[in-house]
């Protein structure tokens, strides 16, 4: 097998192999796993809100939530001065449902 091909961008990934990859690269950090915690048991909050419950610097934070957004899974609102954060808890639910498909579809005998 030409390993070459199966890196992401080349032939062998397709479309949906390419967004599912960038699904789950922006769940791949510990401190994302932990903002999403977060999010979900909190109703829509503040950056500060949530740099007081991890131990990171305000523009880390505020980086880690920019990919979460920009992967779908939180959602953006300007509210005043301050910016407000929400889980999408269908954007979480969709891409379990995906992952779970690849791992049937892989782990499935003839």
């Amino acid at each position: 097998m030409d390993t070459a091909k199966i890196e992401t961008g080349t032939s062998c990934a397709g479309p949906d192999s390419q967004a599912v990859a960038a699904k789950l690269a922006a769940l791949s950090h510990p401190a994302r796993i932990e903002i999403l915690k977060y999010l979900s048991a909190s109703s829509p909050c503040c950056c500060g809100e949530v740099v007081r419950q991890l131990d990171l610097a305000q523009s880390t934070v505020s980086q880690h939530l920019k990919i979460l957004v920009e992967a779908g899974f939180v959602h953006f609102a300007a509210d005043r001065q301050r910016s407000r954060y929400e889980v999408d808890r269908a954007a979480l639910a969709a891409v379990s449902a995906t992952l779970a498909d690849l791992v049937h579809s892989c782990c499935a005998r003839d």
